[in-house]
């Protein structure tokens, strides 16, 4: 009897490679995902290389646009150095030569007031701000008053001269003591030094016409920035006042930034 031969199951030969359909698919997938972040990240290499591009159009011609923007602001830049921008070297000598200028002037103020015997009503004083003259109220107004007195126009003279030989912007301030006022002209110490401090720009403007009222600002500080206490009569006689600022044009040396 004739022996029947064995054959292997056809089903389970082609079950044993099915495996092979889902790892291709996988291969595939990891495929493209590889494609598209390595497009992604060539496509972030151009945006970049383009905005460095058009920030360095924008430093051609100096300082950046965007040298104090974004996260880095604080940090220093790797620019060439014909993008770094150049420091004022002249700063010191500006300033050395218009603090001798600002001397010179307190100088001649301080001769006028000696030679006058207004120590008692004008004094000068040399700040970081510039010249101040402080002008008493007795050289000017009547108590309680921001009508300039008749000797006032020799003061304003003075002030119109010196200010015609300097090219610094001015502040006029009106200052009064910490003693309240309220009559018929003024509700407060704000309205009075206010007004003080206008009238006198008035008057300096109308001695010297050519004076250019561009370079003039004027403020009313009421009783807030003594010279002195306001604890006796006359300390606060001394607080009074309106102050002519000479403003300077250039920083103190110790105050001067250098750009980096």
């Amino acid at each position: 009897m004739a022996r029947k031969k064995k054959f292997s199951k056809p089903a389970e030969e082609q079950g044993g490679e099915m495996w092979l359909l889902p790892y291709s698919d996988l291969l595939t997938l990891l495929l493209a995902l590889f494609i598209v972040l390595f497009a992604i990240n060539a496509s972030h290499k151009q945006t970049q290389e383009e905005v460095a591009n058009f920030r360095r159009g924008f430093n051609s011609g100096g300082i950046s646009f965007f040298s104090n923007m974004g996260p880095n602001s604080g940090r220093s830049n790797n620019i060439s150095t014909n993008e770094q921008p150049q420091p004022r070297t002249n700063n010191m000598s500006n300033y050395m030569a218009e603090n001798q200028q600002l001397t010179k002037a307190m100088e001649k103020v301080n001769q006028y007031i000696k030679q006058n015997n207004l120590q008692n009503e004008i004094h000068t004083q040399l700040t970081e701000e510039g010249l101040v003259v402080h002008i008493g109220e007795k050289a000017l107004f009547a108590s309680g008053s921001a009508q300039l007195s008749p000797k006032s126009a020799e003061v304003c003279a003075i002030v119109a001269h010196l200010l015609s030989t300097v090219k610094e912007n001015v502040i006029i301030s009106g200052h009064t003591d910490n003693v309240p006022i309220h009559n018929a002209q003024f509700s407060s110490n704000w309205q009075l030094s206010t007004q003080r401090a206008l009238n006198f720009l008035q008057a300096v403007l109308n001695e010297n016409p050519k004076l250019n009222p561009a370079r003039f600002k004027v403020e009313g500080c009421s009783e807030y920035h003594p010279l002195v206490p306001n604890d006796t009569p006359a300390n606060r006689a001394e607080n009074r006042r309106v102050d002519v600022l000479l403003v300077r044009s250039y920083a103190p040396p110790a105050k001067m930034q250098v750009i980096n």
